[in-house]
């Protein structure tokens, strides 16, 4: 297989990290010398062109937003609470759209919540950016899974944290791994602030740490008092297998364990993004300073949105939704893995088929740069996320990232098609 050079300006994120700005002009912070864009936003701008078939974005399918049901919502809010709904709100968060949320946290085996200790934040990615900005001094480790998730890492390397990669396979990551990387920052001198995992139906990996390594990741958080940041933005979406409890609900049964688990989550996967809403379960030492940096940040996340998204949940329409969503998803996710086997060998790629999310994580073979060959890719209208940019701490350039949840089942079978001759070529 012979590959041209990828587009320059992909190339140029992908292999040098470090954004050049005007420091003479303006005096950045130290922070920004290291700050670079979001790759996945700059391979977006390419997925724009109406020619393409995008496999790069984890959007949700737009066909799966509940319409009549958020417009039905909005106008509740605005006939019950126009005037609440239009103001200033707490910082914590509308207790209305909290109490819908403890619902929806009873279905993912929490079955009750201290309203008291839940934050709601402008998504999910907001919740990165403030228990880091809590939790973070420069060159203060962080552990991460390898592959990770970009955005994550963009928020940590942008409060110059040093990151430190623990493997991992289908189940998640590797529990033998983290003992080793705890060591080795002993041996530094070092302790890690916190480790982040997406723990289930990854980011960019699609795995789902299993029970037995929850389980033993929550006795290594007591035992070593190490902070768990756990992100469940795609847990809603499972198409096949049984639903494994978050890690915040397994604190339940390794004592001491609640004091160590941060836990995440946000509506854009299923319900929508566009409402930018998110949440943050926090032990109770945690939420003062939380809520303080969560002022400084933006006040409080959008009224409206929130009244607007109590409302919706409280239809229960959501209940009927879910069903939906999950199947197209794993219709979607069956189309990628059959047009894949059937249009290109075995040998040349391997993946493991999820049981739910919304990517495939592809190897290639030892000496294939995804970098290079997303630019034949993009000859052949078809693009995808090479996975350079998700080692943080190591180069790995055979790896890539396909999202089955955006396009149509017919643009899937397109898609592969048109990715198998960029392979094959």
């Amino acid at each position: 297989m012979v590959y041209e050079p990828a587009p320059p300006h992909l190339t140029l994120l992908a292999r040098n990290p470090k954004k050049s700005y005007d420091f003479s002009m303006y005096p950045l912070s130290s922070r920004m010398e290291n700050a670079k864009p979001s790759f996945v936003r700059e391979i977006l701008k390419v997925a724009n062109r109406k020619d393409i078939i995008s496999f790069a974005g984890g959007l949700p399918d737009p066909s799966l937003f509940d319409l009549e049901g958020i417009k039905e919502a909005t106008q509740t809010a605005l006939s019950k609470a126009p005037q609440a709904a239009l103001q200033y709100g707490p910082t914590d968060g509308y207790i209305g759209f909290k109490e819908q949320v403890a619902k929806v946290m009873q279905t993912r085996d929490v079955p009750s919540l201290n309203l008291e200790q839940m934050l709601i934040t402008t998504g999910s990615q907001q919740g990165i950016d403030l228990i880091s900005k809590i939790m973070l001094d420069p060159n203060d480790v962080v552990l991460v899974e390898r592959p990770a998730y970009l955005a994550a890492v963009q928020v940590f390397e942008l409060y110059q944290a040093n990151l430190m990669g623990i493997e991992q396979d289908a189940n998640g990551i590797q529990i033998e791994d983290v003992e080793r990387a705890i060591l080795e920052c002993k041996k530094a001198g070092k302790r890690p602030k916190f480790l982040y995992t997406v723990s289930t139906f990854g980011n960019p990996s699609g795995s789902t740490l299993t029970l037995d390594r929850r389980q033993a990741l929550l006795e290594i958080a007591v035992r070593e008092q190490l902070l768990i940041v756990e992100d469940d933005p795609y847990s809603e979406l499972r198409f096949a297998g049984e639903n494994i409890p978050p890690l915040y609900a397994l604190t339940k049964d390794v004592a001491g364990s609640s004091e160590y688990v941060v836990y995440m989550s946000t509506l854009s996967k299923f319900v929508a993004p566009g409402l930018r809403l998110g949440w943050m379960l926090v032990p109770s030492g945690l939420m003062q300073p939380l809520t303080i940096v969560k002022q400084a940040a933006d006040l409080h996340s959008s009224s409206f949105a929130q009244y607007v998204a109590a409302a919706y949940l409280e239809t229960g329409r959501l209940e009927a939704q879910l069903p939906k969503i999950r199947a197209k998803y794993g219709e979607k996710g069956q189309a990628m893995i059959r047009a894949l086997e059937q249009t290109i060998p075995k040998g040349i790629l391997e993946f493991n088929a999820p049981s739910g999310g919304m990517f495939l994580w592809v190897k290639m073979a030892e000496g294939v740069d995804t970098m290079q060959l997303s630019s034949k890719a993009i000859e052949q209208n078809v693009i995808f996320v090479p996975g350079v940019g998700f080692f943080p701490d190591t180069k790995r350039t055979n790896y890539l990232r396909l999202s089955f949840a955006t396009p149509s089942i017919e643009q899937i079978e397109e898609g592969v098609k048109r990715f198998a001759r960029a392979v094959l070529d």
